[in-house]
């Protein structure tokens, strides 16, 4: 008998919000004996007698005998793989589980991933997974929403943290996923501006005071004053671009366009539909914005060509101000800053014509696919086992402190309310700078390929005191919005919608740039928006909205 029965459409809802594994895998005997939902919602033997390991929410898998799983691993080259690392043998010590790793360069592992996966050799585990719908058809990557009865520290996060919606984002046309996320707790604070706080405030603006409230327009006006009291060139020379800030500001506008790109849509809760935002007058209005900024000689108009290199010796000279990045790479920044006693702030997103509202929406990272090897060769019996492994190592606070901090007494201590302290010869993230040891190069944690997700707690742990508080304050003075459902079409209609949505978005992003940079007049408006609806964004978005219509009530609509 199999216990994997593939789900019913009307099943979905019922998936996504089980506890089973809270509680009916966590027995007493804390053994694998137990009696769990399946897929359609029934009760069936989990794992048909065997007691060989112990598994449950928030206990710690452990099996009898020694177990050896396959793993594709991506060696990153700045922390490169250590068989001796403390991680490999914590690990072991901890669940009685070694590593069969298949070890790929970084810059090759997709591409590894793609071989192997189309090949039929795909090892049993393979992490670090950010798109995981190449991989779908070819019938070498399990369902694993079929399984996730049977991994109770994922199914506790999904019901304690509301991750439903979330989930819902990795759905494909038959109603399942094939990834099994990363899921953090909150969002976080993303991408923003880091800007020269000392030069802002000797030009007169409020940073500290004002940026919460700010929009981007308030942006252009603090922006304005540094460039009148300093005279430079440019306030803003852009890295990434230009991506970056296009991105950003896309959202407070209705729009698409960086990195945010996609295919133009975006989704009106209220009416209940797709849009083709990006003929839009907000658009309009969008690209008006990043155009006076170039006119007024406030941004480089380079910061949408220039290499990332360029634009960041702009900023350490001190001939710019104002840069897109994230918190992490503040230190590096401080540490290659030019200008003496210069001090460095990250705000938090302006608001736009929407609202004042968090950039960052999903909860999710990347995460991991499981091969149709792993149930082939082990059985179902030991492939269930073998999840409640990935249970525990990725998704349980135990196995994500560890992947992420190491060993309690080694590597890191608790203080008195619980919080995290590194020990102060090793580095991290910004935490003891100048340490002779680094925590992912040294230890083998804190690296890529297993640690993300968990807890609010687990996430503010790795923070600086900087960072904690550029997260409070997005969290506390931008407002979340609603998730939009995914289009969940067959792999003909993505065939379909990608011989529109290719030649379309990319004129759309050649005429972002003319319409930014001042090349093309926004003043020829009209020929833009009758071009792009003769690329086909009308019916691209009817094919969106078909699709939503045939959906809407397996994604709760």
């Amino acid at each position: 008998m199999r216990f994997s029965k593939p789900l019913a459409m009307a099943s979905l809802a019922l998936m996504l919000s089980m506890t089973a594994c809270s509680s009916g895998n966590k027995e007493a005997s804390g053994t694998s004996n137990s009696t769990a939902p399946n897929a359609a919602g029934t009760n069936a033997p989990a794992t048909a007698g065997a007691e060989d390991y112990t598994f449950g929410a928030d206990q710690t898998f452990h099996s009898n005998e020694p177990v050896t799983y396959s793993m594709m691993y991506s060696d990153h080259e700045n922390y490169p793989y250590n068989k001796d690392w403390r991680l490999w043998s914590a690990i072991q010590e901890k669940t009685n589980v070694n590593f069969d790793l298949a070890i790929t360069a970084r810059t090759e592992y997709e591409n590894q991933k793609s071989l192997l996966v189309n090949s039929g050799d795909a090892p049993y585990i393979i992490p670090k997974t950010y798109d995981e719908s190449a991989f779908v058809a070819t019938g070498q990557i399990i369902p694993v929403s079929d399984w996730v009865q049977y991994m109770p520290n994922y199914m506790k996060a999904v019901k304690d943290w509301g991750m439903e919606e979330d989930l819902k984002a990795k759905l494909k046309e038959d109603g399942k996923y094939y990834v099994l996320p990363g899921m953090w707790e909150i969002a976080g604070g993303g991408y923003s501006y880091i800007i020269r706080k000392d030069v802002f405030e000797a030009a007169g603006v409020d940073v500290e005071g004002q940026q919460g409230n700010w929009t981007y327009e308030d942006f252009y006006e603090a922006m304005k004053k540094v460039k009148d009291f300093t005279g430079s060139d440019y306030v803003i020379s852009d890295q990434f671009k230009g991506d970056s800030a296009l991105n950003i500001a896309a959202v407070q506008y209705g729009v698409t366009g960086g990195w945010g790109l996609s295919n133009g849509l975006v989704f009106d809760q209220d009416k209940q539909q797709f849009v083709f935002a990006d003929a839009s007058d907000d658009f309009k209005d969008y690209l008006g914005y990043f155009n006076k900024l170039v006119n007024e000689g406030i941004m480089d108009p380079e910061s949408f060509t220039q290499e990332d290199d360029a634009a960041q010796a702009k900023f350490f000279k001190g001939d710019t101000y104002v840069i897109s990045g994230i918190y992490q790479v503040m230190a590096d920044f401080k540490s290659k800053m030019q200008v003496p006693d210069s001090e460095l702030y990250m705000i938090t997103q302006p608001g736009g014509p929407k609202g004042k509202l968090q950039v960052e929406t999903s909860r999710l990272e990347n995460g991991i696919m499981i091969s149709q090897n792993a149930l082939d060769d082990l059985g179902e019996e030991e492939f269930i086992k073998m999840l409640r492994f990935v249970d525990w190592f990725w998704y349980s606070n135990e196995g994500q402190m560890l992947s992420l901090w190491g060993v309690e007494g080694e590597t890191y201590t608790l203080d008195a309310d619980g919080n995290v302290v590194l020990n102060p010869d090793i580095y991290y993230n910004g935490i003891n700078e100048g340490a002779a040891k680094q925590l992912n190069v040294d230890y083998g944690f804190a690296g890529g390929m297993f640690a993300y997700g968990g807890s609010e707690k687990l996430k503010m742990s790795k923070m600086t005191d900087g960072e904690k508080d550029f997260v409070s304050r997005v969290q506390s003075t931008r407002d979340t919005r609603k998730l939009a459902p995914p289009i969940m079409a067959t792999p003909e209609e993505n065939e379909q919608m990608k011989l529109i949505s290719t030649p379309l978005m990319d004129y759309v992003k050649t005429m972002t740039l003319k319409f930014v940079t001042g090349q093309e007049k926004l003043d020829n408006w009209s020929q833009y928006t009758a071009q792009v609806e003769a690329n086909g964004s009308t019916r691209y978005t009817e094919m969106a909205n078909d699709i939503f219509a045939k959906t809407k009530s397996l994604l709760g609509y």
